[in-house]
């Protein structure tokens, strides 16, 4: 098994919080990991992506051509990273910000994920990255969430852990959403 994705977004919107949190978990699951994070000099308000690889086996290189999924939190990121996309491959949109798939393609899965709307619903707007991260997790089944949160406590510095639960509802509220289980309706109004 081995599974690519990339995320990208603006520097601010924790998109390479996003992909060091699946790739120390799955390297706390002993699966092979490369996390290859780009991003511009100006970071907060600029671009930033990166690419996460697991494997159980040895990963050849980090650098991905065609990745299996990806999370664009942003309309230039799902504008570029799109095209790259084999077909079958899967992509995730934040629709708080990019309201509809230009030209989208019907040989990719597309989810159009209202992020700020379910980190508002655990309760901090700031966690839409983490909301966007339980959506692949619940549309890859590349790890669980519970597997995820279980990491959290080691991965977390010190002042970050009483946020703790807030990370594991908003995990659980962006897999429940991809998985139908969460007021669609609602979410997206």
């Amino acid at each position: 098994m081995e599974y690519t994705v990339v995320m990208s977004g603006f520097g601010g919107q924790g998109v390479l919080l996003m992909g060091d949190l699946l790739a120390y978990s799955a390297m706390k699951a002993g699966l092979q990991v490369t996390w290859m994070p780009s991003y511009g000099v100006e970071m907060r308000g600029g671009t930033a992506n990166c690419t996460v690889v697991v494997s159980d086996e040895k990963i050849g290189s980090p650098i991905v051509d065609r990745p299996t999924a990806v999370l664009a939190m942003n309309l230039p990121a799902m504008e570029k990273f799109q095209a790259y996309l084999p077909s079958g491959g899967l992509l995730l949109v934040n629709s708080t910000i990019v309201k509809k798939v230009e030209n989208p393609r019907d040989d990719v899965k597309i989810i159009m994920v209202p992020t700020q709307k379910l980190a508002e619903e655990a309760g901090d707007k700031k966690m839409s990255n983490i909301a966007m991260l339980g959506a692949f997790l619940g549309a890859s089944n590349v790890l669980s969430v519970d597997f995820i949160e279980e990491c959290l406590d080691s991965f977390l510095p010190a002042e970050r852990k009483k946020l703790l639960p807030r990370f594991g509802q908003t995990l659980r509220l962006g897999k429940d959403f991809v998985n139908g289980n969460f007021n669609q309706h609602e979410a997206c109004s």
